[in-house]
């Protein structure tokens, strides 16, 4: 059994074996994407080249990406759910095969994982007879194929609710009409022009002994691949984008057709380990014998299902609940991400106070996060060895912010002092507002003679969401940010502006993230005071006067060694592939240089065809964290 380490580079290195090229992970901070809070799958730095922009590095790539989202936080305390996770992937941009993928995504897990082939169920596309696209039946067959070779014989089922699952293990693979990935979504609701395709999942299953299905919610249904009973464990989703949709809604084969393949590394980890609760991998399972000596409760991982509503959350879902959260700040806080009241920093304090509630319902009074800010370093110190390098920083912040949280309780306390009658209304303001839990509200309440109604406080909460939701879809739909001569313009002065903070504080300064939009660019880098007018006014005229020097900007391609030797900067990640992209400004791309950076982005020829630039807000958006607006001079 591989631990989590040798997984990640056994992956890696099956993919480079097959003339894949293995790309870094980039940060939890996409860059110049103001569509999006955070990176959320494997595939979304390489959207450009999905959508037809050629890739530098050819037309095979691989990685294990990090990924975070918001969007799931709500859902852990389950088996299965994280809101920090890795994807490995793989990419063909209309390189290779349906079938090359299959195969080789069956060889690994059956091969390289030694999973089980009797465990593994497939789900294809069922196909459109709306807008005549086919049922992938290329794909089904290809599957049974495979089977076959297991000496399996794989029965294609057409209806997911036959009773085939509830034990018959013939029925091995499922058309399902969700089985299709666009940006927008199904069919229907993408624009002309946008690329789409099926996909085909790949599933896991836990076998019906364990008695998941039986004690779930769902235990009067059909038990299927896309069940959420735990029986089954999505472990990986191949697409194909094969089709482009028509102004009049019809869909066409696109000539050149990519693929794009995802798989959890925490739940093929699971899977490795024939064990159904991704918190009893070694990714968690430090974490959580920490919370059992601090709290004195033991954690059952047989305990799958939580009664969310319960007043009291059995511990198992709360040790859920702290393990991924803490876990997550920790990983937002490396990448440069800290708790605040705006954006992004909203959702790392959102977890914090979330996982100081859970630990304060299993008696964990005292502060306990920066004890495990070390214990996370530790179990990525292979893959990310920035955490253990930055844990003291971290764990100072963290505590700080939990710290804080305590001053919350006593605001809480305060406004409750305050009102005649204490209702659900109240109780969720508070919630809302102080981040006070609601079960302290009740138990306030009771003392006063008030008894609060959980079943009311969710309603009011569910409301909340769903305008919340209905408010924010356009910031968390993710994708790629629209592109265009401007923000290639801009891309091209980040550059600039970071050699002009590096000329002007020296070359400790660290660029920590970027965002480009056709209005402005903003830039963060590491340092820990206010820019005096001085200062920006001596930045911007470094940047105006390399723009007006009318500089060459060459890209080229060549070896990460060959590129640190000649003195590019290389940030966001410590890691790269052997081969790299290296964009140069200056009259010689080999010595007589002003900035030289890797860097796989889109750039002006010449720095003359930018528009001199003024540094119009300054700010503070963490600890040594500082970000510079500029913009076009009117």
């Amino acid at each position: 059994m591989l631990n989590p380490d040798e997984l990640r580079l056994a992956y890696l290195n099956f993919f480079a074996k097959r003339r894949h090229v293995v790309l870094p992970s980039t940060s939890l901070v996409p860059e110049n994407d103001p569509t999006t809070l955070f990176t959320g799958s494997g595939m979304q730095p390489l959207l450009p080249y999905l959508l037809g922009q050629p890739h530098p590095l050819g037309t095979r790539l691989a990685n294990s990406q990090k990924c975070f989202r918001s969007q799931d936080i709500e859902d852990v305390g389950d088996n299965r759910h994280t809101t920090f996770f890795e994807m490995l992937g793989n990419w063909s941009l209309g390189d290779y095969s349906k079938q090359d993928q299959l195969g080789w995504f069956f060889e690994f897990l059956t091969s390289i994982l030694n999973l089980d082939p009797r465990r593994l169920y497939a789900t294809v596309y069922g196909g459109s007879a709306q807008f005549g696209i086919a049922r992938d039946a290329e794909t089904a067959q290809i599957w049974q194929a495979l089977f076959r070779q297991k000496n399996i014989t794989a029965q294609i089922v057409d209806d997911h609710s036959q009773d085939v699952w509830q034990g018959d293990s013939t029925g091995r693979i499922v058309y399902y009409d969700a089985n299709w990935w666009s940006r927008a979504g199904a069919p229907k609701v993408m624009p002309a022009g946008e690329p789409g395709g099926p996909d085909s999942e790949v599933f896991y299953d836990f076998g019906l002994e364990g008695g998941d299905h039986a004690q779930s919610v769902w235990q009067d249904q059909a038990c299927h691949p896309n069940c959420d009973c735990g029986r089954f464990l999505e472990i990986g989703n191949s697409v194909f984008m094969e089709y482009q949709k028509q102004a009049d809604g019809s869909f066409i084969k696109l000539p050149k057709q990519n693929i794009d393949f995802g798989g959890g590394f925490e739940r093929l980890l699971a899977a490795s380990e024939d064990n159904p609760d991704v918190f009893a991998t070694q990714l968690f399972l430090p974490i959580i014998k920490v919370l059992e000596q601090l709290s004195g409760v033991e954690y059952k991982p047989e305990l799958v299902s939580a009664d969310v509503g319960s007043q009291n959350p059995m511990p198992t879902r709360a040790m859920r609940i702290i393990a991924d959260h803490v876990k997550a700040t920790v990983m937002l806080a490396a990448d440069g991400v800290y708790p605040g009241n705006k954006d992004r920093e909203y959702f790392a304090r959102r977890l914090v106070r979330r996982a100081i509630r859970y630990a304060h319902q299993l008696g964990i009074k005292d502060h306990f996060i920066a004890k495990l800010v070390p214990v996370i370093g530790q179990i990525y110190h292979v893959a990310y060895p920035d955490v253990l390098q930055k844990q003291d920083q971290i764990a100072q912040i963290l505590e700080r912010e939990e710290k804080k949280f305590a001053l919350a309780l006593e605001r809480g306390l305060e406004q409750i002092a305050k009102v005649s009658k204490l209702d659900e209304e109240i109780a969720f303001d508070l919630y809302q507002t102080h981040g006070f839990p609601f079960e302290l509200s009740r138990e306030i309440a009771k003392e006063k003679g008030v008894e609060l109604n959980k079943i009311v406080f969710e309603q009011i909460r569910s409301k909340q969401r769903a305008e919340s939701r209905q408010k924010s879809a356009g910031v968390f739909k993710g994708g790629l940010a629209e592109a265009g001569e401007q923000a290639t313009k801009y891309h091209t002065v980040t550059h600039l502006l970071h050699q002009a903070l590096r000329q002007e504080f020296g070359e400790s300064i660290r660029q920590m993230g970027s965002n480009i939009t056709a209005e402005r660019l903003r830039f963060d880098f590491a340092f820990d005071r206010t820019l005096t007018s001085a200062e920006k006014a001596k930045i911007t005229q470094l940047i105006n006067g390399w723009i007006g020097a009318d500089l060459p900007v060459t890209g080229q391609n060549m070896s990460k060694e060959q590129a640190l030797s000649q003195g590019a900067l290389a940030f966001f990640n410590e890691k790269y592939p052997a081969e790299v992209s290296v964009f140069t400004i200056g009259t010689n791309p080999n010595k007589d240089w002003v900035s030289k950076e890797l860097c796989g982005g889109s750039h002006v020829k010449r720095t003359g065809e930018l528009k001199p630039v003024v540094i119009f807000k300054d700010k503070a958006v963490g600890v040594g964290v500082r970000r510079l607006y500029l913009r076009e001079q009117s």
